[in-house]
Order: C-alpha cells, then structure tokens, then sequence
C-alpha cells in the first residue's frame, strides 16, 4: 500500500502570521509552505562576505542590504527569503517584507541550485524594481551576474575578478566574497599566490 502525503494549503494571510510567530522560516508558493534547511558553513562565509562589503560601500547611501530574514513577495502567491538582498529608498511592505529589491543573491547549493536557477529566477525577474541578480557557487568559484540592463544576459566572474554593481554604485570582487570559504578552488588559487 502506497503512503499518500497531505497537502495542506494555508492562505497568504494566515502565511504571513505565522511565520512572524515562527522559529524557523518558510518560503510560500502556491499555498504551500517550504521549511528552510540550514546553510553550511562555505554558504555562512559567503553571505555574511557580501553583506559584509555591501554595508561597508552603501554606507550613508539610501540603499541598503539586508540579509536572509526579510521575505520579498515575488507574486500575489508567493514569498522568498533570498540570502542577500539591497532595497533603495525604504520601500518596504512592512516590517518583515518588501517586493522592490534592486539586487538579489543567492549562494548556491547542491540542493538549492536548481531552485534558485529556474523558479526563484523566473519569480525574481519578475520583479520590476530587480536590476541584478546574482548567483554565487559555494563550492567552486564561479559567480554568475544577470543584468536587467544586458536583458538578463549572464556574466561570469571567477577568482580575481571585481563585479561591478552598478545599479547601487558597488563593487564586489571575487576574492572577498570567497574569503575563508574553503573550496578546491580557493585553495588551488590560495597556493598560485
């Protein structure tokens, strides 16, 4: 006899109450709720690397980062916590939300990969406030720039590069971002130094 799963779907307000309430956070699609797994320590470095370098360059500018715990609603149905992400100007839905993020990040997984390079890609293009989204490889060194100004055209960034981030006035090089990280990567370009 086959186990036969449960679906139980909850609507956007009842989402939204609960997981303000919540110890762990959950994305929503579709009525559907997604616990959040936890992040290895490479996917840790990486994020707080970039949050890190965003707020020391967006210092006294009217863009800000913030990292994975504000939720950016993609659709009517549909909330993501991204790893990272910069909203200008204050535009927020309210204390916990915003849906006018101007840069995403993602730090990439095994398990995460295919999400975040096919659904969250389609929801985060979406958005019309988004002029970048970028996707950073945790285990290798690879990080791939999409650009509304290119028509979401990607760039490649690898080991002693800089991304220039230009709807914010930013620049981000690989070698922060990757700092601490331990990779094959790294280590092979570590050692060549």
């Amino acid at each position: 006899m086959a186990l036969v799963q449960s679906i139980h779907y909850l609507s956007v307000k009842a989402y939204l109450a609960g997981e303000r309430d919540s110890e762990i956070r959950h994305e929503y699609v579709d009525g559907v709720i997604h616990a959040m797994a936890g992040a290895s320590v490479n996917h840790n470095k990486i994020t707080a690397n970039v949050l890190t370098q965003l707020m020391v360059q967006l210092k006294n500018k009217d863009c800000r980062p913030y990292s994975s715990d504000l939720l950016v609603k993609t659709a009517a149905n549909r909330y993501r916590y991204p790893d990272v992400l910069v909203v200008c100007h204050e535009q927020f839905l309210d204390d916990y939300s915003t849906n006018a993020p101007v840069i995403i990040f993602e730090a990439l997984s095994k398990a995460t990969r295919q999400v975040d390079r096919k659904q969250k890609l389609f929801e985060y293009l979406q958005l019309p406030s988004l002029l970048e989204y970028v996707l950073i490889e945790q285990d290798w060194v690879e990080i791939e720039v999409l650009r509304r100004s290119q028509n979401w055209r990607p760039d490649y960034y690898y080991w002693g590069d800089t991304i220039s981030l230009a709807s914010v006035g930013a620049s981000l090089s690989a070698v922060d971002i990757y700092e601490q990280v331990v990779n094959a990567d790294v280590l092979a370009a570590k050692h060549q130094e």
